[in-house]
């Protein structure tokens, strides 16, 4: 694995959702670095990732509410342990459980296993709710896929607070887990 600086020069065989979010970035003048790998599925896969981009990658979960109907993006550093109910009190819903991947789809453009902030850029009506651990706000970099798992970004922390998460319309709810 190669850590490159912006969007790959050869285009060919990408997705197109992947490209938007390559342009998204270059629009807003994001440096980033870039990663190319086999299908990232489970953090476990994502430790030789870490080591490539000198930075752990960041967990996501697609969350939801009972009735499903409030859907949430929960961003957590890889290695913490998550538990429903620390959520659950801290955003006032009463339950949460894993979305379905039909809705991660329909909302973000995203399949199960490339789940990231980046997808957010797809949510043109806000159905999904960022929450973001505080930890992961504490580093410096935010390592996260370009809305596949064959990729992934290293992106500072600041710039995707400041400028990026603002560019896609959403407003996170910082959480602590």
């Amino acid at each position: 694995m190669e850590l490159c600086c912006g969007c790959p020069e050869n285009i060919e065989g990408r997705l197109e959702k992947e490209l938007r979010t390559y342009d998204l970035l270059d629009s807003l003048d994001i440096e980033y670095e870039r990663v190319d790998h086999q299908a990232a599925m489970t953090m476990e896969d994502c430790a030789a990732i870490d080591d490539a981009m000198g930075t752990r990658m960041c967990k996501n979960l697609f969350l939801c509410n009972r009735q499903e109907t409030d859907f949430y993006l929960l961003m957590i550093p890889g290695d913490k342990i998550f538990k429903t109910k620390d959520i659950s009190a801290q955003i006032g819903s009463s339950r949460l459980s894993f979305g379905k991947a039909e809705y991660m789809e329909r909302f973000l453009d995203i399949t199960p296993g490339s789940l990231s902030v980046l997808g957010l850029m797809n949510d043109k009506s806000n159905r999904v709710q960022l929450l973001i651990d505080e930890d992961v706000l504490n580093g410096e970099y935010i390592g996260c896929h370009p809305c596949v798992n064959t990729a992934s970004l290293k992106i500072k922390t600041k710039d995707m607070t400041e400028k990026v998460i603002p560019a896609m319309k959403h407003i996170p709810i910082t959480v602590k887990l």
